[in-house]
């Protein structure tokens, strides 16, 4: 792994797996991301985590809590956005130039509001951007199921957005 490289970790969140049917193979991306979580820490990398908040998933509340089954710990890096750009209005870019990060690998929830979002807007910002197959996540809406909402964003992300490794 690159030493300039961070894991972006978005929207993991309580309130999200409270709303409709639950949010697309939860416990498979948990399991995904707790191993890239662990690839990180191996290799002293950084680990932020995005949190959303909202009039719905209020600040401190336990729907925004991180899921309990992710390895979240107090070294890592927490950053709160109101924003489906999770650049958008917080410290996230400056906390990266801190860091000397120009690599992102993301990863988390909803597929096709702030993780495609972030990714769209790292990716303009210059950021060379990574991501692992099936980790992200999202609900069914009334026009398209999760799994191919999942898919779609996959096969537009490819080589334009990002590369999966």
């Amino acid at each position: 792994m690159h030493p300039n490289k961070a894991l972006i970790v978005i929207d993991l969140q309580n309130g999200l797996e409270t709303v409709g049917t639950g949010l697309f193979q939860l416990t498979d991306v948990l399991s995904g991301v707790n191993q890239r979580i662990a690839d990180y820490r191996t290799n002293h990398l950084p680990i932020i985590f995005i949190q959303h908040e909202d009039a719905e998933i209020v600040a401190g509340s336990q729907d925004w809590q991180l899921f309990t089954q992710l390895d979240a710990q107090t070294e890592d890096f927490y950053v709160g956005k109101t924003h489906a750009n999770s650049f958008h209005q917080t410290n996230l870019k400056e906390l990266l130039d801190s860091l000397s990060v120009s690599e992102l690998e993301f990863c988390g929830a909803q597929t096709e509001y702030c993780v495609d979002t972030t990714i769209r807007m790292a990716h303009g910002l210059g950021y060379t951007c990574f991501m692992k197959r099936v980790l992200s996540t999202t609900l069914n809406n009334d026009l398209l199921g999760a799994q191919t909402i999942i898919q779609h964003h996959e096969n537009l992300w490819d080589k334009r957005f990002l590369t999966f490794i």
